[in-house]
């Protein structure tokens, strides 16, 4: 079948009107990075549990922190004691007198989702980072994952803890708008792509004994690589369901503007949260983000970055 050219963005807004209707996540939204413009969403302001997104504000507040002091994320700090408290999975075997670089930790809190990993993150920031309410180590850090999360505006969303693990009587919770603005905001950080976009990586734990293993972390995320996904974090938790974040970029778009020829990066960020297919949907989205993007931009999307989100 033959389709004539004018038809074309018509078909496109029929098929992602198609894509929109089909989706079975309680709440989802996606943007352009560039400028918050939201290109789909479902629910995007309702209060929900995010689980292992929760690492997205952690990475943020280690990386912010260690450009703010120039402290190197090579540094070797101790898996604490109370690590051994979280139960559950434990991907990379991380024990109480460990040793492992602030860098490996990072990877292995956004690739793997270790809750361990995100726990001696934040007890070793948690006790370098101000504190004046003279709280614990941990809560210190979490107490500074909200402050990130008020500066954001990140109006709906509570953390109370560095992992997302949600079985308390009130859990912690954000939207999808809000972890949104989160992604948005880690990719200004031009290291938060390193370890979120890694299919898989080697990290090295240093034994109480002194002796050294390696362990190789895989992504959890299925999509990487696929329509130009980079990134970002899956999640999950009985309460919260299969939760997802995306990024997907493509090459800057060239335009003219005042005679000046300007390069327009172009990402997308999609979440989705109580998702029954997170990688079937997420992939849809993006596909469906990117139909939009580019009929939004042939209608003349704004240079200038600003917010819309």
């Amino acid at each position: 079948m033959t389709i004539r050219p004018l038809l074309l963005p018509v078909l496109t807004l029929l098929l992602a009107g198609t894509l929109t209707s089909a989706r079975a996540a309680q709440s989802y939204i996606v943007v352009d990075d560039e400028t918050g413009h939201i290109l789909a969403s479902e629910n995007p302001n309702e209060k929900l549990p995010i689980a292992s997104l929760t690492k997205i504000a952690t990475a943020m507040v280690v990386m912010d922190w260690a450009d703010s002091t120039k402290s190197s994320l090579a540094a070797e700090v101790p898996v604490p004691a109370g690590a051994a408290a979280l139960g559950g999975v434990n991907p990379c075997g991380l024990q109480p007198g460990d040793q492992v670089s602030l860098r490996d930790l990072l990877y292995a809190a956004m690739m793997v989702s270790d809750n361990h990993a995100a726990y001696t993150l934040a007890y070793n920031v948690g006790a370098r980072l101000p504190n004046r309410q003279n709280l614990a180590p941990v809560d210190n850090f979490t107490a500074t994952m909200n402050a990130l999360a008020r500066s954001l505006e990140m109006k709906r969303t509570l953390f109370l803890n560095p992992h997302g693990l949600d079985n308390l009587e009130t859990p912690p919770h954000s939207t999808a708008a809000d972890v949104a603005r989160l992604t948005r905001y880690a990719y200004k950080n031009p290291g938060f792509n390193f370890y979120v976009s890694q299919p898989t990586r080697e990290i090295s734990i240093r034994g109480a004994d002194g002796a050294i293993r390696g362990f190789v972390l895989r992504n959890t995320n299925e999509l990487l690589g696929q329509d130009d996904i980079d990134g970002v974090k899956t999640g999950r938790t009985a309460r919260a369901g299969d939760c997802l974040v995306l990024s997907s970029e493509r090459s800057p778009a060239t335009v003219e503007t005042n005679g000046q020829k300007l390069a327009i990066p172009r990402r997308l960020v999609a979440v989705l949260l109580r998702s029954p297919n997170r990688f079937g949907e997420g992939l849809q989205l993006i596909r469906q983000g990117w139909a939009q993007h580019d009929q939004w931009s042939a209608e003349g999307r704004p240079v200038t970055r600003r917010s819309s989100i």
